[in-house]
Formats: C-alpha cells, structure tokens, sequence
C-alpha cells in the first residue's frame, strides 16, 4: 500500500474517532455534518471569495505538509444544485492538494443558507496574517449583508456591526472603514493595498460615484501623485456638492503652477561692453527685455 493511502487510512480513522461518521462521497446525508473524500474536480469555489489563494512561501509549506501528512484539517463544503461542492473553507488546503499531486480532499460536508454560508467563509479565513485590505474590505462587506439579512429574516434591529465587532475583536468603527473601502473601485482598491493611499483617504474617496472614482484614477496616474488626507477630503467634498470634474481635482491635487521666483543679477562688466555710457539703467533694462522677447517669438516659432 502507498504510503498516500496509508496516511490517508489513519487520517480519516482519527476523524472518524472524533465525530463518527465516514462515508463516501457517493453515500452521504447532507443533513448531518460528516466527512468525505471528495475528487478535487468536484470543489468548487465559493462565490464571490474575497481571499487571495497564492503560490508563496507559506503554500509551499502547505505542500510540504500535505505531502507529507495529508490534509489534517477537513476543509468545510456545502452540496451545489448543479453538482459537485462549494467550498466554504479550504480553498489553499485545495490548491495545495493539487500542487501535491493529490485527486481528493476530506471535508465536512453542511447544510448551510447563503448568508450561514457567507459568514462562516469569512470567519475561518479573517484571522489569517498578511490579509490585504481589499480582501478584509470586501469579506466584512459580504458578512454584512450577510447579518443584515438574517436579522431581517429574524425580525431584530441591526446589530450586525457590534456582534462582528465580538466577533473579529476589531471595532465596530473600523469594521465599518473597511465595509466603505469595498466601495471603491479595483484600480483605488489596489492602490490602498500598495500603500500608495492610506485607509483615511480612501474612506473619503468611496464616497465618490463609480465614474467620479475613474476619473480621478485616471488623474492620478497622469500626474503621478496621491492626494494626502486633506486632499481627500476636498476631492469628497467636490462630489458631494455636485463639483467633481477634470480640472477641480487637478487644481486639488496639484495647485495652480505658478512660476517660480528667481532673482537674477547681472554685473555690470558683463553688459558694459554692449552699451555706451549714456545708456541709463531703465534703458538697457529695456533693450534687454526687447531682446528677450525676439527670443521668445522664434523659439515659439520654431
């Protein structure tokens, strides 16, 4: 017997020690939560699934650790009309699978709602390290909606924020930032996450209609420059009175150019020679300007 199929043998035997119920993918009962060896071809991912699934240094430990133990936590699915599983929890424990050169994966198999399903996605994959803040923008957004339609459905008053807030332990005030961040668009999503804009700036500028956030893209890259928090709140500002457009974020961003102040002296022993003594001050001050204005002209010109 491989050592695959060994591993695999006392693997599920300690699950099926813990919960007691083991059953083929081919004989289940989906209203009792149970393990299963499922082919990867029949996970599927969760739609809408906010987290990133990468091939970095942590995955290759998880190979590594697959490989070598199996999966030694089942990952959590739910059955899908149109066949197969949606997976709820698990989606690096799969790929790492397939890096591994494994055909199955165990998991629990639940009996969830969408919103049960959205929040427990969320759950089991928020408390990880080096989460993005788009990926926590738009998972505490689906959580959200998720509470909010199921304390619609239960017939009591939104709390939605402060049970997250028990929940994650961040605030319900920061909570809240994050579910504005899933408003912007991908181009100012992506610039938070490079720390290119800050979370305060782009708390303001979510507040800005989708096309008004393209513009201001747009903007931004043309000039090369990122409003600080001020901006931002001018840029906001902008929107909310009906003002926002091409030249007043520009005039936000970078000022009106104006020239620089430079003052220039010439000796007098480098002038002299062109100008005989009864010339005044003013009048080579004159002449000088004339010149310069030639010189204008046909550079213009040219």
């Amino acid at each position: 017997m491989s050592k695959a199929g060994s591993a695999s043998k006392i693997r599920l035997s300690s699950i099926q020690s813990l919960i007691g119920n083991t059953e083929t993918s081919n004989d289940i009962d989906v209203t009792k939560e149970q393990v299963i060896e499922v082919p990867l071809a029949d996970l599927h991912e969760f739609k809408g699934h906010p987290f990133r699934v990468q091939d970095d240094e942590k995955m290759e430990e998880t190979v590594e650790s697959v490989r070598e133990h199996g999966v030694l936590v089942p990952g959590i699915v739910r059955t899908r009309t149109k066949g197969g599983y949606e997976i709820i929890a698990g989606h690096r424990r799969k790929h790492a699978c397939e890096l591994a050169g494994l055909e199955t994966m165990p998991v629990f198999v639940r009996n969830l709602t969408d919103d049960e399903a959205t929040i427990v996605m969320v759950d089991s994959n928020i408390q990880r390290e080096e989460i993005l803040p788009s990926e926590k923008a738009r998972a505490y957004k689906m959580k959200y909606e998720a509470m909010k339609h199921q304390g619609a459905a239960g017939g009591k008053s939104g709390r939605s924020l402060e049970e997250m807030s028990a929940d994650s332990g961040e605030s319900a005030k920061k909570i809240q930032r994050y579910i504005y961040l899933a408003r912007l668009n991908d181009d100012l999503l992506g610039l938070v996450d490079e720390k290119k804009l800050g979370m305060a700036q782009g708390v303001d500028l979510s507040f800005l209609t989708q096309e008004e956030q393209a513009v201001l893209f747009d903007v931004m890259t043309e000039l090369s420059v990122f409003p600080s928090m001020l901006q931002s709140a001018e840029i906001k500002a902008l929107s909310k009175e009906g003002a926002f457009d091409v030249m007043a974020v520009r005039t936000v961003l970078v000022g009106e150019v104006k020239p620089k102040k430079r003052n220039i002296t010439i000796k007098s022993d480098r002038i002299s020679e062109y100008f005989s003594d009864d010339y005044s001050e003013e009048a080579i001050t004159e002449v000088i300007l004339e010149l310069l204005e030639e010189w204008k002209a046909r550079k213009e010109d040219a």
